[in-house]
């Protein structure tokens, strides 16, 4: 394979400090772009060799415009982030005091993993997705990566 990772995902949005609150402050998501830049870059990961995971985002070029409400609609079916088993429950926790609905689910590939999905501020799915083998809501079958 010649791809050695995921270096960043860019997201639309309407409302940059809603963005924000969503990645930085309920994610834990640390800004490491200028103040200055209208698009804000969010270490997601470590990533490798000087490239670290990134969520990008960027204001929307027409303000007037919505995304479509209906899911099937959009470009952007959902993206995930790998959560460590002691942070998963506070994260859930977390989403639920901020009022965001949290749905729960079975990953249909990963054996051994825990998985919620959130909305962000532009309807965005983010899911939340751990390996807990141990855990009574853990996926019992599928590919088991043997983290």
């Amino acid at each position: 394979m010649s791809v050695a990772g995921l270096a960043e995902i860019v997201l639309w949005t309407h409302d940059m400090d809603a963005a924000l609150h969503f990645y930085r402050d309920l994610f834990g998501l640390e800004v490491i772009s200028s103040p200055a830049l209208p698009n804000k870059f969010l270490r997601a990961g470590p990533g490798a060799h000087g490239v670290p995971e990134m969520i990008v985002l960027i204001p929307h070029p027409d303000a007037t415009a919505s995304f479509p409400p209906e899911k099937a609609k959009r470009v952007l079916h959902h993206l995930a982030f790998r959560v460590d088993a002691a942070a998963y429950e506070e994260l859930h926790r977390r989403f639920e005091a901020e009022g965001i609905e949290v749905r729960g689910g079975v990953h249909p590939v990963l054996k051994g993993v825990r998985t919620f999905y959130v909305d962000d501020s532009d309807g965005n799915e983010c899911e939340c997705i751990t390996y807990d083998p141990g855990h009574p809501e853990a996926t019992k079958t599928g590919y088991d990566s043997g983290a």
